[in-house]
């Protein structure tokens, strides 16, 4: 399968969402987020920005958006009529970026951290999941993950599966009634060298994952059987999602490397490929 760039000019596109017939995306390391209807040929427009590093975005059922601001430790909520708020503030509970967002049926959002200083060069520590509500204060449901990153819920089902960077695997939680996780396992071992960062689900719980370390997107199952592999030399896979018309095109963002020292050169990048199982409608 080889990629049609769509757009260009990004410095990290992260955060790869399918909402409402549109792209989502932010860009990390410009604080903005953008949307677009690929199908109209037109720039993605940017529709907030944020004092910090996006990465995660997600819905509540009021249509406002969440944000993870990454450095300041916050998950912002954003009517997208001008009204941003801190909707929970993690930096009572971890002294690391945190990272990605998703959220299930019931409204709870899960965020992961880093657990250490990654730019830095700290040394590597377990990185924690957190679940808010806007009913309860944010809590760790989970402390013990190698760099924990993009996540998805498989449908039909309670079950969510989080990428662990460092460790080359996919591990699955069940979500429980309180919002906790239990069950914790492994979902997928993949190939060595594998850095998955973002993911995205299909309809048949197949999940792809941007391996960020070694340019490739790869199609996983349960039991870490790769079914299929989408290669970009020379890239940083960042995020992809799954959407258009018939939710068969995998959108996937790159960027030329992770760093933000590296990235100003806006070499970041959207692109698509058509697979053959579809997402989420």
């Amino acid at each position: 399968m080889s990629p049609q760039t769509l757009f260009d000019g990004f410095r990290f596109p992260e955060g790869a969402r399918w909402h409402g017939g549109r792209l989502w995306f932010s860009d990390m390391h410009t604080g903005e987020i953008f949307r677009v209807d690929p199908e109209w040929g037109e720039r993605p427009e940017v529709v907030t920005r944020i004092d910090d590093q996006p990465s995660g975005l997600g819905w509540l059922a009021d249509g406002s958006l969440l944000i993870s601001s990454m450095h300041r430790r916050l998950v912002l909520r954003d009517d997208l009529r001008g009204d941003q708020r801190v909707y929970a503030d993690l930096s009572g509970l971890t002294d690391a970026p945190i990272n990605d967002v998703v959220v299930d049926a019931t409204g709870t959002a899960y965020v992961g951290g880093f657990g250490y200083d990654l730019y830095g060069g700290a040394p590597r520590r377990p990185g924690p999941i957190f679940a808010l509500t806007a009913s309860a204060p944010p809590r760790m449901v989970a402390d013990d993950m190698v760099f924990p990153n993009g996540a998805v819920i498989l449908p039909g089902t309670r079950t969510l599966v989080v990428a662990e960077t460092w460790a080359a695997r996919l591990t699955a939680f069940e979500i429980g009634e309180d919002g906790g996780l239990a069950d914790k396992r492994v979902w997928a071992e993949l190939p060595e060298g594998s850095t998955p960062d973002g993911l995205c689900v299909d309809v048949e719980g197949g999940v792809w994952a941007s391996c960020i370390g070694n340019g490739r997107f790869l199609r996983v199952v349960a039991g870490g059987e790769v079914t299929d592999v989408v290669d970009v030399p020379g890239r940083a896979p960042a995020d992809c999602v799954l959407g258009g018309a018939d939710g068969r095109s995998l959108f996937l963002l790159t960027a030329n490397s992770w760093q933000p020292a590296e990235t100003g050169v806006r070499e970041g990048r959207v692109e698509a490929v058509t697979v053959d199982v579809p997402g989420p409608q």
